[in-house]
């Protein structure tokens, strides 16, 4: 019986937001909260699943496989797929996440992209801010959790770690493959990388 009422309710609740107009490419599969809010023009794939607590504005795409709880997604954002969005995420305005992306307790700024392979906890990042693949923000030291403040225009070269409590400035780049533990200055490069070795006609023992 519980299930019977919890397979209504979800009926009830597409129904209502494919009447307002949002778009749903196999809505039995997407499942609703009583509080979900959703603007105009949205576009939901299959197997997208809303906790409670969502607010979703207009033009916004929620691709396949993605959880969104306790948000607030601004216009014009891409989310997924394979997105994971947990509570206290502001999606601002023209934003992307991407596939295999968990964003906790943060910002991302207007035009910034988070799009492969990355977890972003405790974090505020501007605007037009690039985020490379497998990008970790290191937030939590076993006893408190710290922040990462990342500016407007910063470029994050892919497989960076950002040892909170972290600043990056303005227009900064930090190196592929680098591990950051101190500040970062305004339109700065930040590398940390050991020197490549190579021993040649190498034959193994």
């Amino acid at each position: 019986m519980k299930q019977l009422n919890i397979q209504n309710l979800q009926n009830k609740l597409r129904n209502k937001f494919l009447k307002s107009g949002v778009k749903m490419i196999g809505p039995d599969t997407i499942y609703f909260s009583n509080d979900t809010k959703i603007g105009k023009n949205v576009t939901i794939e299959p197997y997208v699943v809303f906790g409670s607590k969502v607010k979703i504005g207009n033009n916004v795409i929620i691709k396949s496989f993605s959880h969104l709880e306790n948000c607030k997604i601004e216009n014009k954002v891409n989310i997924g797929p394979y997105a994971r969005i947990r509570p206290g995420v502001v999606l601002k305005e023209g934003s992307k996440v991407g596939n295999f992306v968990e964003i906790k307790k943060s910002i991302i700024g207007k035009n910034s992209k988070v799009n492969h392979l990355t977890y972003i906890g405790d974090s505020y990042i501007g605007k037009s801010v690039n985020v490379g693949a497998g990008t970790i923000t290191c937030n939590y030291d076993g006893v408190k959790k710290s922040k990462t403040i990342i500016k407007d225009s910063v470029f994050i070269g892919s497989n960076s770690s950002l040892i909170a409590p972290l600043k990056i400035e303005q227009g900064s780049i930090v190196g592929a493959g680098s591990v950051i533990t101190k500040n970062v200055k305004k339109k700065s490069l930040a590398l940390t990388r050991v020197e490549q070795k190579e021993i040649k006609n190498y034959k193994r023992k």
